[in-house]
């Protein structure tokens, strides 16, 4: 086998990322079905991606024969169940994050793969983005000494979907935005997350409050890890100005900074000295490229049979950590988090 078949599960925005990068973006890929739960996407999806297996029923799917993999793409509360009956299916897995909404889920996950034998990757593009790789490296070179504390934001333009709107089943904000910053924080402290302490409130979407009195939209979070590193997460979503993916690593021998929110290389002043610089609007161009690696390096565990990059394992840690914050709002006090 040197080409890897695909089902999409899950035809929607981010979906259609992933998508189009297998079907037109990487050779050793090739797209062969779809399922959604909606006919009418399903069609315009199998249209522009030239794809004629479109399935209503994951089922049928499954039975069809047609691929070998699946790619994952649904609310965070469908993944256990979808990745249980791909799994037992024999189908090798790439998960969107965050990886599940309970820790049991993403184990149950973990167990299944394990058992059929198949590959879980988790969607955490971070890791494959170039900025945030040459940081990695230099941290393991040591060059800089070792980390003492770390700064991660992840701010986006717009809502997440309705369904996050209710915490208690989503985890708000926390999972569904800053479920990358809990990763990338983690990678790149070389610890585990021990302790967790979280503040959150409504500022911006203040209609909500009445029917979703948990839902927040402004959170920030301390963070410490088993090697002594803590370190702060924050998100806010809707962010007017842009999106917004930065990072700073405080060493013993010096600073790293990942990231910025100008988005482009244009500048313009105006005759009174006005500056304006256009701003990353999407998270879809500003990991362009950390989408199309991240596949790549699936493909290649599924062909070479070596381990994914990141492992349900790490999927599971980002879920510990955003359970842990949003408890911590709800008690008021930082919760430890036992391995």
């Amino acid at each position: 086998m040197n080409k890897v078949q695909f089902c999409l599960i899950g035809a929607g925005r981010a979906g259609m990322v992933h998508a189009r990068n297998i079907a037109f973006n990487i050779k050793n890929a090739e797209l062969t079905a779809i399922v959604d739960s909606e006919r009418k996407v399903l069609d315009e999806r199998g249209e522009e991606l030239g794809v004629r297996n479109l399935f209503t029923d994951l089922g049928k799917a499954l039975s069809s024969g047609l691929f070998e993999a699946v790619v994952i793409v649904t609310p965070t509360f469908t993944h256990r169940d979808i990745a249980l009956r791909c799994a037992e299916a024999g189908r090798h897995i790439f998960c969107e994050k965050p990886m599940a909404i309970h820790t049991k889920d993403a184990r149950d996950m973990i167990k299944a793969a394990e058992k059929e034998g198949v590959k879980l990757q988790i969607g955490f593009m971070r890791r494959f983005d170039h900025p945030f790789l040459q940081a990695k490296q230099m941290i393991v070179s040591g060059e800089l000494g070792e980390v003492m504390l770390i700064k991660s934001v992840g701010r986006g333009p717009g809502l997440p979907p309705p369904w996050t709107y209710n915490v208690s089943e989503s985890n708000g904000l926390l999972g569904e935005v800053n479920s990358h910053d809990f990763d990338s924080t983690r990678w790149l402290s070389g610890g585990e997350y021990r302790r967790v302490y979280a503040e959150a409130v409504n500022r911006k979407v203040t209609e909500l409050r009445d029917r979703y009195p948990d839902f927040y939209d402004n959170a920030v979070c301390t963070v410490r890890f088993d090697n002594e590193v803590i370190g702060t997460i924050d998100g806010t979503c809707p962010a007017e100005y842009g999106y917004d993916a930065r990072t700073e690593i405080v060493l013993t021998k010096g600073l790293i900074s990942i990231g910025e929110t100008r988005g482009e290389a244009f500048m313009s002043c105006d005759v009174k000295g006005v500056i304006r610089e256009g701003a990353w609007r999407s998270w879809r161009n500003r990991f362009k490229d950390a989408y199309i690696d991240e596949m790549r390096s699936f493909i290649d565990c599924v062909l070479k049979g070596g381990e994914p990059v990141v492992s349900g394992y790490d999927g599971l840690a980002a879920v510990e950590a955003v359970v842990a914050a949003n408890a911590s709002l709800k008690r008021g006090t930082p919760v430890e988090i036992l391995q």
